[in-house]
């Protein structure tokens, strides 16, 4: 097949989502266009089957906003056009959606059908695409896709329950890839930031307020109390300056460091006991599938998509939003001598599970499914 990817080149979930299903694709055999503004971070051209197009983005001073979904628009047609694509999957609603229907009608006066698959992602459901000002382009261009997925059957509900939508969904969740994603050999590292062969607690999103950063040091807090511990905090985003404060006034900035964002950021989990991601909402759970198949278990809110990801008591814990000294307490039991064997396995018996071999066999039926095949 000759699939057009089109998503946000970004070190969040769907770009890197995106990125990586395109990746394997085109390991698969299949030609794989991305379409976005500027080279998504972890693509690499070392496949002969992987073509990138920029949009080309002109600001005149008529206009006070760029209008990207216009350009965003146009490429699509253009290499549709003269790249005979078969078929264009757009990641994340907002606009890509939007701007295949566009595309798509612009493409049919050409005489070229091209079905259109939609993946939705989170935020572009359950925060973006509820604003009046958005809902109902978002609501009309998903129900004029092909095809529509969404990443967890939590984001599913939600998105019947926020928008009048007339299509299925369908759930294919998301992924990793295991032979990048696993523990490797990195006790040096671990010696380094642990002298004293400490608990190494681990942090990863885009700092952001929904994922609630404030909570992560209010639980190294507590098992920084009563076991030795480390803590590595990885991204970058507005709430990081309020989590350097805690730091401080905790007086645990000996104990803390702050990576900023991390392209080999497997290298840092595989030495991690713990990873806790304490969001208010989560799709799914991307980073915390990252950490698992990197033996990590992990420390949760019940928010969202996560309860499909990590289960309670076998691959880690889950309590409510907000409630850190339930986090801390499972934290201290995971970490504890006697059990963090146990949840170490378990969380990388879970992660086979989402496994790229195991997941992009679906999204390939999807695409031979829009196709007609």
């Amino acid at each position: 097949m000759n699939i057009g990817i089109v998503c946000y080149p970004t070190f969040g979930g769907s770009g890197v989502v995106a990125t990586e299903l395109g990746k394997a694709l085109a390991r698969n055999g299949h030609k794989v266009h991305f379409i976005t503004y500027s080279k998504p971070g972890r693509l690499d051209f070392f496949n002969e089957n992987i073509f990138y197009h920029e949009v080309d983005i002109y600001s005149y001073p008529l206009f006070d906003y760029v209008p990207y979904e216009l350009a965003l628009s146009s490429k699509m047609v253009n290499v549709v056009e003269y790249e005979k694509l078969d078929l264009l999957h757009v990641h994340y609603a907002i606009p890509h959606a939007s701007a295949a229907f566009m595309a798509k009608q612009i493409l049919k006066t050409k005489g070229i059908e091209i079905p259109v698959i939609t993946t939705l992602h989170g935020t572009d459901i359950t925060l973006v695409g509820k604003n009046p000002s958005y809902e109902p382009v978002v609501t009309f261009s998903i129900n004029q896709s092909d095809i529509v997925t969404s990443v967890s059957d939590n984001l599913k509900q939600d998105t019947y329950s926020h928008f009048p939508i007339s299509r299925d969904i369908e759930v294919i969740p998301n992924f990793i890839d295991l032979t990048r994603f696993s523990k490797q050999k990195k006790d040096h590292f671990k010696k380094a930031i642990c002298p004293n062969d400490e608990k190494l607690i681990v942090h990863t999103s885009n700092f952001r307020k929904v994922k609630r950063v404030e909570d992560v040091m209010e639980v190294f807090h507590k098992i920084h109390k009563q076991i030795p511990s480390k803590l590595l905090m990885i991204g970058d985003g507005p709430e990081r300056q309020m989590a350097e404060s805690m730091c401080r006034e905790f007086s645990l900035c000996d104990d803390v460091r702050f990576l900023g964002k991390l392209d080999a950021v497997e290298e840092v989990l595989s030495v991690g006991d713990l990873f806790v991601l304490p969001s208010e909402s989560e799709s799914f759970g991307l980073a915390a599938l990252e950490a698992m198949a990197c033996e990590v278990p992990v420390i949760s809110s019940n928010a969202g998509g996560i309860p499909e990801l990590n289960i309670h008591g076998e691959t880690g814990f889950l309590s409510k939003v907000g409630d850190v000294e339930d986090m801390a307490k499972n934290a201290l039991f995971v970490l504890h001598d006697d059990n963090l064997a146990r949840f170490k396995k378990g969380a990388l018996e879970r992660a086979k599970l989402f496994d790229i071999t195991n997941i992009l066999p679906l999204y390939e039926k999807l695409y031979f499914k829009a196709l007609g095949k």
